[in-house]
């Protein structure tokens, strides 16, 4: 594997940051998890566009241009010969020191890795996962905003923790008014009588790619779409409940709390969407197959 560091790639074994960069030692910093499909980098403007967003809101200047980044990105892809695959680019406050000050950095360093993508078990695509609510609240707005996909997710590992201790893959985590904000790595929908609804953003859901791309393509296939508050009673009476990520993509859910979710399988609609978001995956994105060129 070659990895882009500041506009040179390395090997997996040097591929290295200084251990006093801000992003290890306090989690400041930015990242993004991207899809490779059939050859192309899917959503890569949308993910930018959330990168710099991220980065904006935590005073943090990306030392490219998104043209740059854009470059970056592919090549990094082409130098590992990826097709189909998960990219995790990130920019970190970078080298500082051993204080808070971010003024005291030198400057932000950008890494993209380019490699294999860890999907859940394949049978909880075919008969649906199994979730539970967790006690860890989702981050306030006035603390660390869900909108910023910061390299802070202790938050999210958290109630990932509970998870596993539950003995299922995901969790839904609730804000601190007690209404539904998200999983711990993925966005949540329901469907009720026809009609598709998720959690509002100020509830604290992350403004996925996927969760938008599924609304589009909702509407599109005439499907009522809402963003809205949602509590625990919503996900319990639900015809059908689904999560999506970039890298869960379109993953159904059959059982919340011990509670059965409609007939206890995958929906209708969630695999009518599952396929349509496949389809858009074959055919959409930034091409990888191209001459290299030199980055940085």
């Amino acid at each position: 594997m070659k990895v882009f560091i500041d506009g040179k790639f390395y090997s997996e074994q040097n591929a290295k940051i200084s251990v006093f960069d801000h992003g290890l030692l306090y989690g400041d910093g930015v990242f993004e998890g991207i899809r490779a499909y059939h050859g192309r980098v899917f959503k890569l403007k949308e993910h930018l566009e959330r990168l710099w967003y991220s980065a904006k809101a935590i005073a943090l200047d990306i030392p490219m241009t998104p043209a740059e980044m854009t470059q970056a990105v592919v090549e990094t892809c082409r130098q590992n010969k990826l097709v189909d695959g998960y990219i995790r680019l990130l920019v970190t406050r970078g080298k500082g020191t051993l204080g808070l000050n971010p003024n005291r950095c030198a400057k932000p360093v950008v890494v993209i890795i380019a490699g294999k993508i860890q999907l859940y078990p394949p049978e909880l695509y075919e008969k649906g996962m199994e979730i539970v609510t967790v006690a860890t609240t989702r981050n306030h707005h006035n603390a660390v905003n869900p909108a910023i996909k910061s390299l802070n997710y202790l938050n999210n590992v958290l109630a990932k923790i509970e998870a596993n201790v539950a003995g299922v893959e995901e969790a839904i985590m609730l804000n601190a008014e007690g209404f539904v904000a998200e999983c711990t790595g993925d966005n949540l929908f329901i469907l009720r009588r026809g009609e598709m609804a998720t959690p509002a953003l100020h509830s604290g859901a992350l403004y996925g790619i996927t969760r938008g791309v599924v609304m589009d393509l909702a509407r599109e296939a005439g499907l009522p779409v809402v963003e809205t508050t949602l509590t625990r009673y919503d996900l319990y009476v639900a015809d059908e409940c689904f999560l999506t990520g970039t890298g869960a993509e379109i993953v159904p859910v059959v059982k919340i709390d011990g509670r059965t979710i409609g007939e206890g399988r995958p929906g209708a609609t969630t695999r009518m969407l599952q396929e349509r978001y496949h389809e858009m995956t074959r055919v959409s994105g930034e091409p990888i197959r191209r001459t290299g060129r030199k980055v940085g």
